[in-house]
């Protein structure tokens, strides 16, 4: 019975020639044409130029702007205008830099921290009002935020907090937009059935979130931090109201430049540019680990 069932096995004559193999042929589209490239190609010259623009004139001297026969090549005063406003004693440069750096480093950590807490809640939590919350969590945004500048600086005025660092660091410790971003990353990148396995084997909710929520949320936290950092360094509106002039941040320090008679826009645009110089240091030190964690959370999504 074993030799009527069993199947012939094929017997290869090793003196045939192997079979060529077929190139895949590429996609079509998938590489992309010159409009492509001559798009991007305009982007990046739009983006380039204010800061171009701002090394041309803040290497020259007060009659720079004013002058329709300037050369378009940088001057050789960068460095005195930028020593100008370093040793401006109304700007306070060194410690304005010190409290940009510390109120822009904690908004960013404590956003995305929170951010990630709820995000991580709305995403893979059921909750009564869970859904409900969400919405009005994403409504606040719609709100200006001129409209609580009066409230606050009436809260802080009377806790003694105006001219602290505290009065710009504690409206901004949550955002609403944070939230939002991690809840929608977090609902896509992390598949239920892990969170199932993790609570068999006897992990608790919290400890859940920093095993498999934190691991997975680093490219999206990553972005947040980027962008928040980025967003209260620039900040001027609130930090212009509610610091005084002993303590204040860059953006409000530098714009002290201007408040004499005569505006010399070549010592302004200088201190632009230096204030311009740590955000470039922190994207070229930060671009390859967070280019290298978005595309580890794409392949793993």
């Amino acid at each position: 019975m074993s030799s009527v069932n069993a199947v012939p096995v094929p017997v290869i004559d090793p003196d045939l020639p192997a079979k060529p193999r077929r190139r895949p042929r590429p996609v079509r589209g998938s590489r992309p044409g010159w409009f492509v490239y001559a798009a991007l190609g305009a982007v990046l010259l739009a983006s380039i130029f204010p800061f171009y623009w701002s090394l041309l004139i803040g290497s020259g001297d007060s009659s720079t702007i004013r002058d329709a026969n300037r050369s378009w090549l940088p001057g050789g005063n960068f460095f005195a205008n930028a020593a100008a406003v370093i040793g401006d004693p109304a700007v306070n440069f060194w410690p304005a830099l010190l409290n940009s750096i510390i109120s822009s480093g904690l908004i960013a950590a404590s956003v995305v921290f929170f951010s990630t807490l709820a995000g991580w809640a709305f995403a893979k939590l059921r909750f009564r009002g869970g859904p409900w919350l969400l919405v009005f969590v994403v409504a606040t945004m719609a709100v200006p935020t001129q409209l609580g500048v009066v409230p606050l600086y009436i809260l802080f005025s009377e806790l003694g907090w105006t001219g602290q660092l505290g009065a710009i660091i504690i409206p901004a410790l949550t955002s609403a937009f944070g939230v939002f971003w991690m809840t929608q990353y977090l609902r896509q990148a992390v598949p239920d059935e892990l969170i199932e396995a993790a609570r068999v084997d006897g992990a608790s909710s919290f400890r859940t979130f920093l095993t498999v929520g934190v691991p997975a949320a680093r490219p999206a936290a990553a972005m947040l931090a980027l962008f928040t950092f980025v967003s209260a360094w620039n900040n001027f509106f609130w930090p212009f109201i509610v610091l005084d002039r002993q303590n204040p941040t860059l953006p409000v320090a530098l714009s002290l430049l201007q408040s004499n008679y005569f505006v010399d826009y070549s010592i302004v645009l200088a201190g632009v540019l230096l204030s311009t110089i740590p955000l470039l240091l922190l994207f070229v030190f930060a671009g390859k680990q967070l280019v290298s964690g978005i595309m580890q959370g794409a392949v793993k999504g």
